[in-house]
């Protein structure tokens, strides 16, 4: 669970309203076997027997099954090669959202929504028809477990999956065709079949608690005549996908994820506007904090924006130590490790391994050599802290793995789909997707593992100590980030450690050049970070310090000040 103060995408854009669109169209691209389960290898009559068993016993995959047992035998046009490859992913989302502001709810509301998609692949293992039109089809699937309804919507995307495999698979040979240069890797990288039923998540809450918890946190808005917007908001969600393809592969899993998020603005004296906007994610909500914590919380947040109000602008350049905590650390490795470790295929022609920052860094190095960080979605918990960022098997069906990825310092690896890159053939189970879309390679639960941490009293000596040797008044700690731009920044002074909270800056060169080079320490403070975009995913990482960044004013103009006052907390008679 983590306090940040970035918004979250599903306050902007309701997530199962997108579900709803993307379901409308077709999607566009963007280690030890365990009881019940099979990788392929050969298994008494019995166990066979009791998976299968499992298996039929939900209607869900029965139905998807025999439509794929139909579809192999059907699917097959005149002078189209049949499909090599089918699969059927049906992905049932139950979603709770409110939403309280100034003491007020505003929004209660739970929405059932099941979406499938359906990938017939044409050609072969090395050379197939994913390009273009035939990455998918998507659609809306009946809510109930009606067995001829879910045929019937299957056997539609099927068919239409096929005729634009086709169409796709003619545009790509064409395209190919104007490269000399033969493909060094295949299109599909080929896995163990695996049959693994897990339980189903289903959401586990009062929802007249939360709704009551929302509205007085909200009620705090009365504290502060200038708190211009003051809301809280949640939405929990629970997730079962069920896939079958026509390598013999049936998965069931679910997960839940509740999240929790206070937003709250004002403006200084000079118009500038100041906002907070910190999150909780976790597992349960019996992990997110309860109704007398969350008022707490509001309060707190609400002091802090009294305090930026009144806190002095950032005037000078800045360029010197700076010291991130470890909530804004996470930020820091999200962005720019998380998202460029991922072994995703850059377009065709391109020469590149992959794309981002670490494209050409393969055996290169990408941290200072007392960092390494790995990504494993097998670990369920940290310090006690579930991590919603777990899984056992991807959305491609590919059992989780753990990968280190960066090895004191050095790029050894990246997070793989079934999509192969150059020099990495294979998949590392990291193909994941949100309800609908195209599984990518992705993180799962990335650690950041310093050698020798500092403890966070020692990082902050380090500051101050390396601030006087560069004849500097002060140094800059970090406690929150908006994208990279601090949030909450304070000088910390050298003649005697006190802090002091300042607005109005942001940083100049935060970028993975300088995490290679300028980090010189991390702390012993490791954060779990819960976070969730199109997937959950987790971060844990320690406070980090640089030796130097630039610290400067920002030249984003002021906004106006309201033109008349808010109307009275209490009414007049």
């Amino acid at each position: 669970m983590k306090m940040n103060d970035k918004r979250m995408a599903f306050l902007s854009i309701p997530y199962l309203l997108l579900a709803a669109l993307i379901a409308l169209c077709c999607a566009k691209p963007a280690s030890g076997q365990r009881k019940g389960e099979s990788n392929g290898s050969p298994e008494s009559g019995a166990a066979v027997d009791t998976k299968q068993s499992a298996a039929l016993s939900d209607p869900v995959i029965g139905a998807m099954r025999e439509e794929l047992e139909r579809s192999k035998s059907h699917v097959k046009m005149d002078n189209v090669s049949a499909p090599y490859y089918i699969e059927y992913r049906l992905s049932d989302v139950q979603e709770y959202t409110a939403e309280a502001t100034f003491g007020a709810l505003r929004e209660d509301q739970r929405v059932h929504v099941r979406s499938v998609r359906v990938v017939v692949r044409v050609g072969d293992y090395k050379q197939d028809s994913y390009y273009g039109p035939g990455i998918g089809v998507v659609d809306l699937a009946p809510l109930d477990n009606d067995s001829i309804a879910l045929r019937r919507q299957l056997w539609n995307a099927t068919d239409r999956a096929y005729k634009a495999a086709s169409e796709a698979f003619a545009s790509k040979k064409a395209l190919l065709s104007q490269y000399s240069a033969e493909q060094p890797f295949d299109d599909f990288s080929k896995v163990p079949s695996l049959q693994s039923i897990g339980p189903l998540a289903k959401l586990e809450f009062s929802p007249e608690e939360w709704k009551q918890a929302l509205e007085k946190s909200t009620e705090l808005y009365s504290s502060d005549p200038k708190i211009q917007s003051l809301s809280a908001a949640l939405r929990f969600r629970a997730v079962n996908v069920y896939f079958v393809n026509t390598e013999g592969t049936i998965t069931r899993q679910g997960f839940a994820v509740y999240s929790v998020q206070l937003m709250g603005e004002t403006q200084a004296a000079d118009g500038m506007r100041i906002g907070r906007s910190p999150f909780y994610m976790a597992a349960t909500a019996a992990e997110l904090p309860q109704p007398a914590k969350l008022q707490a919380d509001m309060a707190k947040m609400l002091e802090t924006l009294k305090d930026l109000r009144e806190a002095p602008l950032v005037e000078e350049d800045y360029r010197g130590p700076v010291l991130f905590s470890n909530d804004a650390a996470t930020d820091v490795f999200t962005g720019m490790v998380g998202n460029n470790v991922l072994g995703a295929r850059p377009k065709p022609g391109d020469s590149a391994r992959t794309i981002g920052d670490f494209s050409s860094s393969y055996k290169s190095r990408v941290l200072p050599d007392f960092l390494s960080v790995v990504d494993d979605p097998t670990m369920k918990s940290f310090q006690g802290k579930r991590l919603i960022g777990s899984y056992e098997i991807d959305e491609e069906g590919v059992r989780a793995q753990v990968v280190p990825l960066i090895k004191d310092g050095i790029l050894v690896d990246y997070l793989l789909s079934r999509t192969p890159i150059r020099d990495f053939p294979d998949s590392n189970g990291h193909g994941r997707a949100a309800p609908g879309q195209p599984p990518m390679a992705s993180i799962g639960n990335l650690i950041v593992e310093p050698k020798q941490p500092l403890p966070a009293e020692e990082l902050k000596k380090k500051l101050i100590e390396m601030c006087k040797q560069e004849n500097k008044p002060y140094g800059y700690y970090v406690e929150t980030l908006s994208g990279y731009d601090p949030r909450l920044l304070y000088r910390v002074y050298v003649n005697d450690g006190h802090e002091e909270l300042v607005r109005g800056a942001v940083f100049n060169e935060l970028d993975t050049r300088t995490l290679r080079n300028d980090l010189v320490a991390a702390g012993d403070d490791p954060l779990v970070s819960n976070r969730e975009g199109a997937i959950p995913t987790t971060v844990i990482c320690p406070s980090i310090l640089f030796d130097e960044l630039e610290v400067k004013r920002t030249d984003k103009k002021n906004a106006k000040l309201p033109e008349y006052p808010p109307p009275a907390v209490t009414p007049a008679h």
